[in-house]
């Protein structure tokens, strides 16, 4: 157990820790481009929230939370997902007093107690991005864009974009009732959960991953029946948008996300790659979750999208075949002697912006260079009582092999110049 990472966990080690590095860079990229700003929240929050903000009928809330007691007896929970922890924010910090639409976006751990699977572990990490302050369908579409873009960046062409819409209260409401007259003469063919559910929020049974109760989907009502005016207008002008910027879609009216707080659109973005779990980025609109939470009425639109699927669907496909990053430059000792005339000089190349190492495993010379090669270090200095004695120093190309003597004084320059300028 002490030498086991827990079920459901996994160490990001220094070898792959490059395309995770990668990939935020290139999130933050995205994201600075549209205008969004980085928020950090706490990785967990007080229970309520994820209850009132997510939905006590969801499978999140129901089946996949950590919860526990703190000390003082509240209620805590790591959080499973971004966006109420930021609708919490919002409120506590006011900062829907500033100029609006509010543009975020965050990169964080997520947890969830799930049967791990390809793509699926108990922490998990994501990007996401949330717009608070604006109901116009033109966000919805910016979203969308912006994880489209983020993902054909990185080289991925053939996702599929599939939309829907979940309509507003006065909509859904009439929506509700139909579904529960459907399912209610097929009460007996519906998993435990979703008899459940049946009478709490039928809306739930929609998302199940049930068999049996997916097979029963196929002549249930749809939402797109039940929108009022509004939420039509609303939604074309979602399709229309999409459509003058050239994004491929589909409408799936099967969609309506794990999560209780969605209105209006929602949309997933799929791999065919990931088996199952084949979901790299999902959100929508909703307009109702800052309100719901204890603030003021505040639209608001956004997506997650899974760094580990989205890793896997890039592997899979031969686009994150990143080059490791080697040293500068690697100080061979020649003897014991010379090694704190090394030492010293080692922390200067460092102090003036260049990456450095020495040998603190006392290697031969043949066995530093090996561990210079290992480094894929470009250049190795070479340090002895000769260089020292006669103040110069030994530096070698290891690109090519050619060698060259030079003072103290010419020796930064050079090495700025053939590292810094990539005149190698």
């Amino acid at each position: 157990m002490l030498t086991k990472a827990p079920r459901g966990t996994k160490d990001i080690l220094p070898d792959e820790i490059n395309k995770w590095q990668f990939l935020e860079s290139e999130f933050r990229k995205i994201c600075d481009i549209f205008g969004y700003k980085e928020i950090r929240t706490p990785t967990f929050e007080h229970t309520e929230l994820f209850l009132r903000g997510v939905g006590e009928t969801t499978d999140i809330v129901e089946k996949e939370m950590y919860t526990f007691n703190d000390k003082s007896g509240r209620s805590l929970t790591l959080k499973p997902e971004g966006t109420a922890a930021c609708a919490r924010a919002l409120i506590e910090h006011k900062l829907y007093n500033q100029s609006l639409p509010l543009k975020l976006y965050y990169i964080i751990p997520g947890f969830r107690y799930e049967r791990p699977q390809a793509g699926r572990l108990r922490e998990f990490h994501q990007f996401g991005v949330e717009v608070f302050g604006s109901d116009n369908a033109a966000v919805d579409v910016e979203v969308i864009g912006l994880a489209m873009m983020f993902l054909k960046g990185l080289g991925l062409e053939d996702l599929d974009l599939r939309i829907n819409t979940l309509g507003c209260s006065k909509c859904r409401g009439n929506y509700r009732e139909a579904l529960k007259n459907y399912f209610s003469f097929k009460r007996e063919s519906l998993c435990d959960t979703c008899r459940a559910r049946l009478e709490r929020n039928p809306l739930r049974i929609l998302d199940c991953k049930n068999d049996n109760c997916k097979q029963i989907l196929g002549e249930s009502p749809k939402i797109l029946d039940f929108l009022c005016d509004e939420c039509k207008d609303h939604f074309e002008k979602v399709k229309r948008l999409l459509y003058s910027l050239k994004i491929d879609f589909a409408v799936d009216p099967m969609i309506v996300r794990g999560l209780d707080y969605y209105t209006k659109t929602v949309f997933e973005i799929i791999s065919k790659d990931l088996g199952a779990q084949n979901t790299i980025c999902g959100g929508g609109r909703y307009d109702g979750l800052v309100e719901e939470c204890g603030g003021p009425h505040i639209p608001a639109a956004g997506f997650g999208m899974g760094i580990e699927r989205l890793i896997n669907v890039l592997e899979n496909r031969g686009l994150l075949n990143l080059p490791q990053k080697g040293v500068d430059v690697f100080l061979a000792v020649l003897d014991d002697e010379s090694f704190e005339t090394a030492y010293k000089l080692l922390f200067e190349l460092r102090g003036k912006g260049l990456s450095a190492e020495i040998d603190y495993m006392n290697r031969s010379l043949k066995g530093q260079m090996k561990y210079a090669d290992k480094l894929k270090a470009k250049f190795a200095i070479f340090v002895g009582e000769e260089e020292i004695k006669n103040n110069f120093l030994t530096v070698k190309d290891l690109s090519n092999g050619e060698q060259r003597k030079l003072s103290d004084k010419d020796l930064f320059e050079f090495l700025f110049n053939n590292i810094r300028k990539g005149c190698c």
